[in-house]
């Protein structure tokens, strides 16, 4: 007999599903710590894990008391808002433009659609030009490679589509109702779940 070749493995890697520009709802499997009811934006997913902003825990710290400079431009209600628990000494934007621009302001870095980072160390008079709102956070949600398919699938989180308006939500602690009650069916009804189930 020949010596034959071996064949070439084939590539058989899953091939790699981004959830940016989506919202993670955290379901009641997170019934304690910082993702409890808590809506996240994904600004960024890729093999090398995933980073997102919880939407909806405003803190009692005033943007006008931490970045005076930036407080007309964030949107109501003008408070920092607890973006994760990493690195949570840290500040971090997240501006949302009017309409699609070709050339965005200065310290504006698009993320998705018209999603972007604000540079916090750009002069605000240079950045506002297009831009809706802004909503300044105190930390952020990591995760690393693969945690969050794995918690995903675990049931901790819903995935969904996520708009402009959830990132500039007037009524933040509502959003989390707001946003499983507009998905309609059993997700619908899970936004009826009470915070405390055995005071049901």
């Amino acid at each position: 007999m020949t010596e034959q070749e071996p064949a070439e493995t084939p590539d058989v890697s899953p091939r790699h599903r981004s959830y940016r520009g989506r919202l993670l709802v955290a379901t009641p499997l997170l019934s304690a710590g910082p993702f409890f009811r808590a809506v996240v934006a994904v600004l960024d997913h890729d093999a090398g894990g995933a980073l997102g902003v919880i939407l909806n825990q405003p803190l009692d710290a005033a943007v006008s008391d931490v970045l005076p400079e930036w407080s007309n431009l964030v949107s109501s209600p003008s408070a920092v808002f607890s973006g994760g628990p990493v690195s949570t000494d840290s500040a971090l934007a997240i501006g949302v433009m009017a309409s699609a621009v070709a050339d965005p302001p200065d310290g504006w870095r698009e993320m998705y659609d018209r999603v972007g980072l604000v540079d916090l160390d750009v002069p605000a008079t240079g950045t506002h030009v297009g831009l809706r709102g802004v909503r300044v956070f105190a930390g952020y949600a990591g995760w690393s490679p693969g945690q969050l398919e794995g918690e995903i699938a675990e049931g901790s989180w819903v995935v969904v589509d996520g708009f402009a308006e959830d990132l500039l939500s007037p009524n933040p602690e509502a959003l989390w109702r707001d946003v499983l009650r507009r998905q309609g069916g059993d997700l619908a009804m899970l936004s009826t779940f009470p915070d405390d189930p055995q005071m049901n």
